[in-house]
């Protein structure tokens, strides 16, 4: 594959590893503080560029502008970025009246979607066993922006999906009792943690908790780099999820 990487960060560089290493090629680097090969991302660098797709792990005020620029060149966008729920109906509107592929997610890290498969079916199991409570924590590095992470808000919304007491995720610090039908998701920033997510299920007797630990940002660079070989070549507005379902089965 051919590739370009918007947004030359540290996970642009991780792609650019994961890349390299498998002897694919990286068409340009784009990054707005200067960074990489150019600072901005245009309809016009792309035709010229002429690339398989592009990889973005940028910042979330650009997810709308880029979504439009990839879809009227035609080129396939895959997004890592996170913190844009509320922009997702409009990117989803650009992709289609443009016949274009977009695919996004909060984690690419393929053994966070095995955690996710194992929250889903741990959150089902207690859903009739009131004397189990659930509740997630995540911990973060201090550079990141957005709190909670995309991946604990993507948990979160698999337990509430599969354990009908819980209805309601509460991100806010609590100066009060907690309600029954509240989920609680707790986060914490600092030092050099590249993402750690807990789910326990505590009940008077025992606790069960399920945890990913990533190690560092290969595991998602390499997701994001299989995930544009999945989508090169499709139309349409996907999530990670549907890529994940044919990657796992």
């Amino acid at each position: 594959m051919n590739i370009v990487i918007n947004g030359y960060g540290r996970m642009g560089r991780e792609v650019e590893e994961i890349l390299l290493g498998r002897g694919d090629s990286i068409a340009a680097r784009i990054d707005i503080k200067g960074n990489g090969d150019y600072k901005e991302l245009t309809e016009g660098l792309l035709k010229d560029l002429k690339p398989d797709a592009v990889i973005e792990f940028a910042t979330a005020d650009c997810v709308v502008k880029h979504a439009e620029i990839c879809s009227r060149a035609a080129v396939p966008l895959v997004v890592g970025t996170t913190g844009w729920n509320d922009r997702e109906e409009k990117v989803k509107e650009i992709i289609l009246a443009n016949d274009s592929a977009y695919l996004y997610g909060s984690n690419f890290a393929i053994g966070a979607h095995m955690f996710f498969a194992l929250v889903e079916k741990a959150a089902a199991m207690i859903n009739t066993i009131p004397e189990y409570d659930i509740f997630m924590t995540e911990f973060h590095h201090n550079k990141k922006v957005d709190s909670p992470s995309g991946t604990a808000l993507t948990t979160a919304g698999k337990i509430i999906e599969n354990n009908s007491r819980k209805t309601e995720i509460v991100i806010d610090p609590l100066q009060r009792k907690i309600e029954e039908h509240e989920l609680h998701v707790a986060s914490v920033r600092g030092g050099a943690i590249p993402g750690t997510h807990s789910v326990y299920m505590d009940s008077l007797a025992d606790t069960i908790e399920i945890t990913h630990r990533a190690r560092n940002r290969k595991g998602l660079a390499l997701g994001s780099v299989l995930a544009a070989q999945w989508l090169i070549g499709k139309k349409g507005f996907f999530s990670v999820e549907d890529y994940i379902s044919d990657l796992l089965g």
